[in-house]
């Protein structure tokens, strides 16, 4: 399937385009939930319009604990629909609609008491194992003390008494939101990011459409639609008083914060899930790296900007030293970051509590509003927006396609894994090279492979970011709809939390090499590297760095 390159002239169509039609369905929100609403109502033959005031996932969606998960935990709380509901749509991503992006990982559970607890746990577990599709997965094992440490040998002897391993998967969750958002371009949607809301369009009572404001160039547009979708996660409330009106809701957001340290840090072969004081402690593989998480704390401040502090750094090398052998310490960690999950409030005063349901709602005619869930449900959230958003439409709207219709890479990855050798020896990239790309991009690797043979520069590693191709940073603005520096060291690539200098040294270099597709001249690419630094600054909570200090990011040789 040949992908539609979101590139700055398919940028610049879809404005017209915005400005031009009226479209059937105008959604509001760039992330995973926004992302797949707009790819369910294009699937059923509507015409749609996504529109998001940063970049593809720049918010909550960039910021998960990178799970596709049922939600073990969420059994204790007897959620089983929740559960059954997120197994199901864990076994079709898995399978059917991004086998590129989403992979099985086993995560050992130690147990602290003997007899009752591997009873209890382990009849979670098995419960876990043979709800909705959970039967895609391996079933769980009984470990002993031996056969756990065999298993995670950096585990202090005394933290367990054996343990139950069990299977769950992860993905990328800002490259899979991104790619969500292009299946949608690819079927027709028209998608545009930093174009942000500023007012919805009125008819008497009835919304219908919007006002946005190109950040690029700040014209503003009238976006006309029969049925405008909000689908804005933990900005949701502020949208409501955009609408001047009240949700039957309100979504409070608690924080989430990761840590990122070397994979030789904890000698474990698998990952690691605990029960703490006041969350669940992932240790979750990533590449070179273990993802350390998470946090769950009441947050209060405003969407925008979430940044870890000390504590919460503190907090979470406590808690997972509590189970190794080898204490972690500050220098132990690469990169952090932090984000808001939206819960839909209750009466419950700690976020742990809260619901991780979604709902729907009309708070105005013409206005529907999709907010709570999680990433692994988003399909459904987005579906059920769109059920709601077509009722009263003049004519008859099919049901949703989604559940069968894989994302964009999807189809033919499976005979190009398996092909990745002769890949490789026709490309003259290493076979793990080629791994990697297909994991990240399916069978679109094709087009990062023929970018690499029209300039083979492009198939070296990225200065200061060697697990990445200079190609990649290239189709990230050619194919992927990156606008600026930010965009493809945090999202396209994961350079920012991966690097422990945050991508500083890597900067100029992919600032240089995109210049020329986006128009940048000298002063243009000195602004976007001052903007990346500052940025950097704010996401990872640090005061010490000057933005702009060319010290920080040197200039590529």
């Amino acid at each position: 399937m040949k992908s539609v390159p979101l590139g700055p002239q398919h940028r610049q169509a879809a404005l017209r385009r915005l400005a031009d039609t009226e479209f059937d369905v105008l959604v509001v929100g760039g992330g995973i939930v926004g992302a797949g609403t707009a790819l369910d109502a294009t699937a059923r033959g509507l015409t749609v319009a996504l529109v998001e005031a940063r970049d593809w996932a720049a918010g909550t969606s960039s910021r998960s604990s990178k799970l596709v998960h049922g939600g073990l935990r969420y059994l204790e709380q007897r959620d089983f629909g929740l559960v059954r509901e997120a197994l199901r749509e864990r076994a079709l991503l898995l399978t059917r609609l991004a086998p590129h992006l989403v992979r099985p990982v086993p995560f050992l559970y130690p147990l602290r008491h003997r007899m009752w607890e591997r009873c209890y746990v382990g009849a979670g577990v098995t419960l876990y194992d043979s709800m909705g599709g959970a039967r895609v997965m391996p079933r769980h094992r009984q470990l002993t003390r031996g056969a756990a440490l065999r298993e995670a040998p950096g585990l202090r002897a005394d933290a367990l008494v054996g343990a139950i391993q069990y299977y769950d998967a992860q993905v990328d969750d800002a490259r899979y939101t991104m790619t969500v958002a292009r299946t949608a371009a690819h079927y027709g949607a028209c998608v545009a990011t930093r174009v942000e809301a500023t007012g919805f369009l009125r008819e008497g009572q009835r919304v219908t459409g919007a006002s946005v404001r190109d950040a690029e160039t700040g014209e503003t547009i009238a976006v006309r639609a029969r049925r405008v979708v909000n689908a804005t996660g933990v900005w949701t409330d502020g949208a409501g008083r955009m609408a001047g009106t009240r949700t039957p809701f309100s979504v409070r957001a608690s924080k989430g914060v990761h840590l990122l340290v070397r994979r030789d840090r904890i000698l474990l072969n698998t990952g690691l899930i605990a029960r703490t004081a006041k969350s669940v402690l992932f240790v979750i593989p990533w590449g070179r790296h273990w993802i350390i998480g998470t946090t769950d704390t009441p947050w209060d401040r405003g969407p925008d900007g979430p940044a870890p502090d000390a504590a919460d750094v503190d907090y979470l090398l406590d808690q997972v030293n509590a189970l190794v052998r080898v204490p972690l310490t500050r220098e132990d960690v690469e990169g952090v970051y932090a984000g808001l999950r939206p819960l839909l409030s209750g009466e419950a005063d700690d976020t742990t509590r809260l619901s991780r349901e979604h709902t729907v709602a009309e708070p105005v005619p013409g206005l529907i509003v999709v907010t709570g869930g999680k990433f692994t449900t988003y399909r459904v959230m987005a579906q059920d927006a769109v059920d709601a958003a077509v009722e009263g439409l003049d004519a008859s709207v099919p049901e949703s396609v989604t559940a069968r219709l894989p994302i964009l890479g999807a189809v033919g990855y499976e005979v190009l894994w398996n092909e990745r050798r002769r890949l490789a020896a026709d490309s003259g990239l290493h076979v793990a090279r080629v791994e990697h790309l297909l994991d990240r991009y399916g069978s679109c690797v094709h087009e990062l492979l023929a970018l690499i043979a029209q300039d083979p520069s492009l198939g070296e590693p990225v200065p200061g970011a060697p697990d990445y191709l200079r190609a990649e940073a290239v189709y990230a603005v050619t194919h992927e709809g990156a606008l600026h520096l930010e965009d493809v060291l945090a999202r396209r690539t994961r350079i920012t939390m991966e690097e422990r200098d945050g991508g500083r040294a890597a900067c100029a270099h992919v600032g240089e090499l995109i210049a020329p597709l986006l128009g940048w001249d000298a002063a243009d690419l000195a602004g976007e590297i001052d903007r990346y630094l500052r940025y950097l600054q704010a996401e990872r909570g640090e005061d010490d760095l000057e933005a702009g200090d060319p010290a920080a990011c040197p200039a590529p040789a």
